[in-house]
């Protein structure tokens, strides 16, 4: 799976302007970004008596909506779905994502913070980072509000670059960590199986799905 930063602040922070930043910073260095938003509130993307609504109403697991300049999926979610099982959708043509929001996951974090919206969120799990107006009394790393250059650097070489080669496993829809032994071995297995197979140039990247019938009892 691509790592996932979440940028987590109290309301009026700036989060949504500083994630505007790092994806234009991000983009310019050739990387590919995807992002997620937390909303307590419902969506109406799929308005009541629109074909869309019905599909789903109907009993369609997913739905989507086609134009010429945009996709929309809608799919729908119980209310404890994971921060992992919504990066799951994207699949893993993507070197990072972020994410608005999902203070309360494991997913590493900045907290953007501005003096006039009160003081920082307190302790948060997994903060690597503060984007700031002002200087705090914090062990954290602190960057300027202003500094998406910086921030994105810290995410180049503390997410980006470590897991721009990867291989992800997941067993029933659950992510399986990988240790370099299994990781390389998987790897290797693969690459060796698909290289002999007719009509197959360098592989770059490679998908694989397989569904097994439930187990009679």
């Amino acid at each position: 799976m691509p790592p996932i930063v979440s940028i987590v602040g109290k309301s009026k922070s700036g989060k949504t302007t500083l994630i505007e930043k790092l994806i234009q910073e991000l983009k310019s260095r050739g990387y590919r970004v995807a992002t997620i938003k937390h909303t307590p509130h419902g969506m109406t993307l799929d308005e009541l008596g629109k074909d869309s609504w019905r599909h789903i109403q109907s009993g369609s697991e997913a739905t989507a909506i086609s134009s010429p300049d945009k996709l929309v999926l809608i799919k729908p979610a119980t209310p404890d779905i994971t921060l992992n099982e919504l990066a799951r959708l994207f699949g893993e043509d993507y070197d990072i994502i972020l994410t608005e929001g999902f203070k309360q996951t494991s997913a590493p974090k900045i907290e953007v913070h501005r003096r006039e919206v009160g003081p920082p969120l307190g302790t948060i799990n997994k903060l690597i980072a503060i984007a700031t107006d002002e200087p705090l009394q914090t062990k954290t790393r602190q960057f300027s509000l202003q500094d998406a250059k910086g921030l994105a650097d810290l995410l180049e070489k503390g997410f980006i670059r470590p897991q721009r080669e990867r291989t992800s496993l997941y067993i029933n829809n659950v992510p399986i960590p990988l240790t370099a032994f299994p990781k390389e071995l998987i790897t290797n297995v693969l690459l060796s199986m698909v290289s002999s197979l007719k009509g197959v140039g360098e592989v770059s990247s490679l998908d694989i799905f397989l569904r097994r019938k439930p187990s009679k009892d």
